[in-house]
Order: C-alpha cells, then structure tokens, then sequence
C-alpha cells in the first residue's frame, strides 16, 4: 500500500493537459490543491496535416509509391510529455517535491517514464494508468487512493 503523504505531489496528465496537485493532509483523507496547470493547443492531426500524403518514383518505372504523412497530433502529445518532464526534473532539482504519484493513460504514461530524469523518477511512489484530467479534484482524490491501496 502506497501512502499519499502531505507534500506529495500528484501528476494528472494527458497528452494535452496536466494538473499538478500536492497533498495537503495525511494519506488517510488526501485533499489536493491544484497549484499549476499546464495545457497545450493541439488541434487534430487533420488540421494539421498536408493536403494529401506525398509520392515518390520507385526508380525508372511509372510506379509511384505513397508516402504515410507525419501524424502531427501525435507528435504534439510526444512533446508534450517531454515538457512535463522538464517541469518536474526543474522542481524536484530546486527540492520542491519529495514524492510523486503520476496518472496518466497507459501511452502517456510510456512517454513519460521514458521522458523523466533519474533524479524525478526516484522520487515516483505510484502510477495510475488512468484519464482524469476532466474529474472533479474530489474524485480524482478517491480514485487515486483507492488505486494506490490496492497496489
């Protein structure tokens, strides 16, 4: 079982927006204060995207193979990921936070872990692979206690 102590503070992502919460009480009835919110303009890939995907000659013949556009949403996501975790290696180095719980969906959660710096990824004490960037604070509060003790 992983307690939310006071101080911890709690990662709510996507690959478009994130809460960062600290714990305010004991791990017993967490209450979360959200004190910065970082969101990203990412428009859908298909607003983003060329026209049509480009082509290429295949050598001297007439054939002429597709290219797969470059999905631009995801690549927005991607970096996303990677600015969140230059916030928290940031913080955690100026010694702002000892404890750290992320929730995220399972991809974003990937690019993160892969994204965070050793001295951030030390101080993780859980992960919820869930959405809940668009929950009440009280829910999110519930949700990740009951996550973190059945773990």
């Amino acid at each position: 079982m992983t307690q939310i102590d006071n101080g911890t503070w709690v990662l709510i992502a996507d690959g478009e927006k994130a809460l960062f919460l600290e714990n305010k009480t004991d791990g017993q009835d967490p209450f979360f204060e959200v004190f910065r919110e970082e969101e990203q303009d990412n428009p859908p890939n298909r607003e983003q995207a060329a026209n049509r995907p480009g082509r290429f000659n295949d050598g001297p013949s007439v054939h002429r193979s597709a290219v797969a556009d470059t999905d631009w949403h995801e690549l927005a996501k991607d970096r996303f990921a990677h600015d969140l975790a230059d916030i928290l290696y940031k913080q955690a180095h100026k010694g702002r936070f000892s404890k750290l719980v992320i929730v995220a969906p399972p991809n974003t959660l990937g690019e993160l872990r892969q994204e965070l710096h050793q001295e951030v990824t030390q101080k993780v004490i859980g992960e919820v692979p869930k959405t809940l960037t668009n929950h009440p604070i009280d829910e999110i509060e519930k949700i990740v206690s009951s996550e973190l003790a059945a773990a």
